[in-house]
């Protein structure tokens, strides 16, 4: 009898299936048991039509698709139906029918509801076709081999697997998952949703994958800065990575395109891609704030990072006005302050000359997230990182509108509640209305 397999489609989503794999045992032996007690005549005529259809169907594999479309139309309880479906998944793969894989690979899903592989197989069928259904119930597989993965325990893993082994091996694979789950809600364009899962994956094993999808995110939401720092990243990052392969010649296009969108030429690019070079250095992103800038003396030279950790460069903002907010979760002011402050940033959303972020100066940074995610604001926070003693910040909350030209127009220390937002829009508008350099 010959081996039946399905052919890999990608050795990341196969790692992604392996770590589950050991959980469908169960299933396997119920099926198993559940053949044994079934009609022996019966099995045994199944079994010597499935050996005539295997034969009469030699190395064609189009001819096996029928006769083993045949074989089950005659026998819909074959005992080997799982082991059939799979031999027709990889026939139909082989003869590039898609519709025929997916329909025997979801079939068997349901056979074998714990068969992460074929899941993933499921999935990346469903991606190729994009409509909405497809991608509903591919996000809906990725979820569940997600959660399966996440309750895995380290008591599950092999004997000569050490727990650090298993550690590393399980957070490969979930950034693999978020990073697949990323990008089906990119499709869908549920961009929250997407970013959210890409940042995961990142956080877990930064990647080139993740960055590449959350720049072209940011490029539809006309985010250019954003766009020109994930599109570095991903340039910058290893092209086969944890979650998969990237070309880097299309990431330079689209890096050039949204830089020149920015600057009007790739002056200066050079030197971004090498700060990020710089920054992606081993042991670099571990450094305290103060190392991390130590040293800087200009502006546009400091990198500071996000909450999920992404790097927040300031040199493609260059030319660009920057309007930043010194906060932090110990300062009562501060929790008035910031509503305020996202609101008006609210009101130039979408102007690609002006950019708003709150600059928290936490000693405590894990205090951070949480609280930012419990307060609900939308401008996108960094760490300090050394820019509040760069601008000699000694009080908090305190608001700094930097113009194109990297000169601080606009700086208050505290704040009115009641005059707040009319202030800082004069403000704004005197710096748009500066000419550019």
């Amino acid at each position: 009898m010959r081996i039946i397999r399905v052919i890999a489609f990608g050795s990341a989503l196969l790692a992604a299936a392996a770590v589950v794999r050991a959980q469908t045992s169960t299933s396997k032996q119920a099926a198993s048991q559940s053949v044994a007690a079934s009609d022996p005549k019966h099995d045994a005529n199944a079994e010597t039509e499935l050996q005539k259809a295997l034969k009469s169907a030699g190395n064609d594999r189009a001819a096996l698709v029928r006769g083993l479309k045949d074989y089950l139309r005659r026998f819909p309880d074959a005992p080997r139906k799982a082991a059939i479906y799979r031999a027709l998944v990889e026939a139909c793969q082989q003869i590039r029918d898609d519709d025929c894989a997916l329909d025997y690979s979801e079939q068997l899903i349901a056979e074998r509801p714990d068969d992460s592989e074929m899941m993933l197989l499921a999935v990346s069928i469903l991606q190729r076709k994009r409509d909405d259904a497809s991608l509903i119930r591919a996000n809906g597989y990725v979820t569940r081999v997600l959660d399966r993965v996440q309750k895995s325990l380290p008591d599950e893993r092999p004997e000569r697997v050490s727990l650090e082994e298993w550690q590393q091996h399980r957070d490969n694979i979930l950034s693999q998952l978020y990073a697949l789950r990323g990008q089906i809600e990119k499709s869908q364009r549920t961009f929250d949703a997407a970013i959210k899962d890409l940042q995961m994956s990142y956080a877990l094993r930064p990647n080139a994958v993740a960055a590449e999808n959350i720049g072209e995110i940011a490029e539809l939401q006309k985010d250019l800065g954003r766009a020109i720092q994930e599109y570095t990243l991903a340039f910058v990052l290893p092209e086969n990575g944890p979650a998969g392969k990237v070309d880097r010649s299309e990431i330079r296009l689209k890096l050039g395109n949204v830089w020149k969108q920015t600057h009007g030429n790739e002056q200066g690019l050079g030197e971004q891609i090498l700060t990020t070079y710089d920054y992606l250095r081993p042991g670099n992103p571990g450094e305290s704030p103060a190392a991390r800038n130590s040293g800087v003396q200009d502006f546009y030279s400091f990198v500071l990072h996000r909450l999920d950790n992404s790097p927040l460069f300031i040199a493609p903002y260059r030319g660009k006005i920057m309007v930043l907010s010194f906060w932090a979760t110990w300062c009562t002011p501060c929790h008035i302050l910031e509503p305020l402050f996202d609101s008006v940033a609210k009101n130039y959303s979408g102007d690609p000359n002006i950019f708003f972020f709150s600059i928290n100066t936490d000693d405590d940074q894990s205090l951070v997230a949480p609280f930012v995610a419990r307060e609900k604001w939308t401008v996108p926070v960094a760490f300090a990182d050394g820019l509040d003693d760069f601008f000699k910040v000694g009080t908090l909350p305190t608001i700094i509108i930097v113009d194109r030209k990297g000169k601080i127009v606009y700086r208050a220390g505290g704040f009115a509640p009641d005059t707040f937002a009319e202030e800082l829009n004069t403000a704004i508008q005197i710096a748009t209305a500066a000419p550019p350099k």
